[in-house]
């Protein structure tokens, strides 16, 4: 435990001088106008534009065509390069100090705006792959899970200026082996967390509403004078009460195209819609079923079989699903695959045909539609935010890389200032290494025997288990 209380420190305190260096320099555009320069525009909403000009004024897109003069702005040539929208990830869990809250099976009153980490590295990892936006996720452990936060990527900023202003909020509902705790063992002494079924995740899911339907009727007794004292507030059903009410979108987990049918049965029967059906490795199998409930549906590529329910999906699951009208996105679930979401939208071309703009979409305009925010953002389009991004050649080639990625008309990843700054944070890191500072005052100057302790630790097992499991995949 020392080890990784150290590890995080060391990691932290890099982190933390990279935002700071990132804050005095590339950050300090603050204000001024910006004018991308004959660029291959992939607006991901009105097709490839050639050899054109973006202006952004105040964090907006202000002009979009050729020949665009702006005296006092910060101009990029961007001849020979190709620029996108900014990519959004409907399924993060980036910057979380907590995934899971376990121990009920509806946990909707927990928040995941009260863990947002915004020190964590995997912000500027996910900014030099071009990821300006992402939904931010309670994991699976419950058949209701906790409420979900939008952000945009401002690395370096402060907790505030991360929260996408006029998203739709939204909560996280999960199906399947993760709620079930099929891959989990009890310890000694405990019993197993209800639902243990399938079937019982249903029922969580079914009672949940009925009490929700029943609270909503009581404020609104109250409201109308027909009863005289006022309800106390529960903090679990409100969230579900916004669900009904059409306030509050619901991104569920799950995998077998059965289990995300039973719940949109569900919804059906309560009168709300399901906004994402999130992993959908199956959804292909009810493709018209989710397009005529207007369900979206977010999803990998081709990366599955790493559990038994994760076994049945096809690489065409995208194209089959877009084909029936469904809108589809591409989420990454992982801190890795956050950086490499182009070459996964490339993927959907190869698998089934998809159209050069429908598979960008996939990664910038779809998800910003599933989150409610594709009036702000998603496309380039005069009057969106300039959340965009330079790339050296065409986004959908594993030889292009992010040159700039910029969120509201700021740069928050600049690939050359980058690669001139490595040498000087390596030395940096290299010295807070050789510090004692992080080891407990009885170990300093003793280097050699807190490795040994370290390496004692390693060879004994955790008693209690990881507390991420199941939040994830």
């Amino acid at each position: 435990m020392r080890k990784e209380i150290t590890r995080r420190l060391r990691f932290a305190s890099v982190g933390l001088a990279l935002a700071a260096l990132l804050v005095t320099g590339v950050f300090a555009q603050n204000g001024t106008d910006v004018l991308i320069k004959n660029a291959t525009v992939l607006t991901a909403a009105k097709g490839k534009l050639e050899n054109t000009d973006i202006l952004i004024k105040d964090g907006k897109i202000s002009k979009i065509g050729k020949n665009i003069r702006a005296a006092d702005a910060k101009v990029f040539d961007a001849t020979g390069k190709f620029v996108s929208p900014g990519i959004i990830d409907c399924h993060s869990h980036a910057m979380l100090d907590a995934i899971n809250e376990f121990s009920y099976a509806v946990t909707s009153m927990a928040r995941i705006r009260d863990v947002l980490d915004t020190t964590d590295v995997t912000i500027y990892r996910a900014l030099a792959g071009g990821v300006t936006s992402a939904n931010l996720l309670h994991g699976s452990a419950n058949p209701i899970g906790g409420q979900n936060t939008v952000v945009k990527f401002k690395y370096g900023r402060p907790m505030e200026e991360f929260l996408f202003p006029g998203a739709l909020p939204g909560i996280k509902f999960a199906l399947g082996e993760n709620v079930k705790r099929a891959n989990s063992n009890v310890q000694p002494g405990q019993s197993r967390r209800y639902p243990a079924t399938r079937m019982g995740t249903m029922e969580v899911i079914r009672d949940a509403f009925i009490r929700a339907k029943d609270y909503k009727q009581k404020w609104e007794d109250f409201r109308a004078g027909k009863t005289k004292i006022e309800p106390r507030r529960d903090l679990e059903l409100e969230p579900l009460v916004e669900v009904l009410e059409g306030k509050r979108l619901v991104h569920a987990h799950g995998y077998r195209s059965d289990e995300h049918l039973n719940l949109m049965l569900i919804a059906d029967e309560f009168g709300f819609k399901v906004a994402t059906l999130q992993h959908g490795l199956e959804a292909y199998k009810i493709a018209p079923e989710i397009a005529q409930r207007g369900t979206g549906v977010s999803i990998f590529v081709d990366y599955w079989g790493y559990k038994l329910e994760a076994y049945d999906t096809i690489p065409y699951n995208a194209y089959i699903l877009w084909k029936n009208g469904v809108v589809v996105s591409l989420n990454s679930d992982s801190g890795e695959r956050i950086r490499r979401l182009n070459l996964d939208a490339a993927k959907t071309m190869k698998y089934g045909g998809v159209p050069e703009e429908e598979a960008l979409k996939m990664i910038t305009l779809n998800p910003a539609k599933q989150l409610g925010i594709d009036k702000r953002t998603g496309s380039i389009e005069v009057g969106k935010d300039a959340d965009v991004v330079i790339w050296s050649g065409h986004p959908f080639s594993p030889y292009s890389h992010v040159e700039t990625t910029m969120v509201d008309g700021e740069v928050f990843f600049d690939r050359k200032q980058d690669i001139a700054k490595r040498s000087e944070l390596k030395a940096e890191r290299e010295s807070l290494e050789k510090l004692d500072a992080n080891l407990p005052p009885s170990k300093r100057g003793k280097k050699d025997a807190a490795k040994k302790e370290d390496e004692d630790e390693e060879k004994t097992p955790d008693a209690d288990p990881d507390p991420t499991e199941g939040g994830n995949r």
